[in-house]
């Protein structure tokens, strides 16, 4: 194979339609523009979602609701301690604490806790994290 034999795959290439070359063509006279009217004319066009001057559907229909992609949920450290054990992001997700759209956890220090729970792939507040081990728990 060289340079100067490559040629595009069967089928890739297609001739640009010829357009005003008689009534034979099937596409004589008008262009395949049709009669009158805005598309058939030149530099006719109008942007997307205009209907003619007519309140456009994005404008007519109500909008509500937004759904943050940026989503952090804070969790306190009296929930943790009704739930025990081993917590993590599933576990969380699973006590109803935490939206599973959430990208980003944290525990904060609010309330207390006496019971020793595993914290894994969380992120602790600094005041948090010294009331888990003073508890006699782990921050992993």
């Amino acid at each position: 194979m060289f340079l100067n034999t490559i040629k595009p795959a069967e089928g890739a290439k297609h001739y640009s339609k010829r357009v005003g070359r008689g009534i034979g063509s099937g596409l004589g006279k008008t262009c395949g523009r049709g009669h009158k009217g805005q598309k058939s004319r030149a530099g006719g066009f109008h942007k997307v979602g205009f209907e003619g001057g007519q309140m456009p559907l994005y404008r007519r229909l109500p909008k509500r609701g937004f759904k943050s992609m940026n989503l952090q949920a804070e969790v306190r450290l009296s929930e943790l301690a009704a739930l025990g054990g081993e917590i993590d992001r599933l576990t969380l997700v699973s006590a109803g604490l935490v939206s599973t759209l959430a990208n980003k956890i944290k525990i904060i220090a609010t309330g207390e806790i006496n019971t020793a729970i595993k914290i894994r792939g969380i992120g602790v507040t600094a005041s948090a994290k010294a009331a888990i081990l003073a508890a006699g728990g782990s921050v992993e």
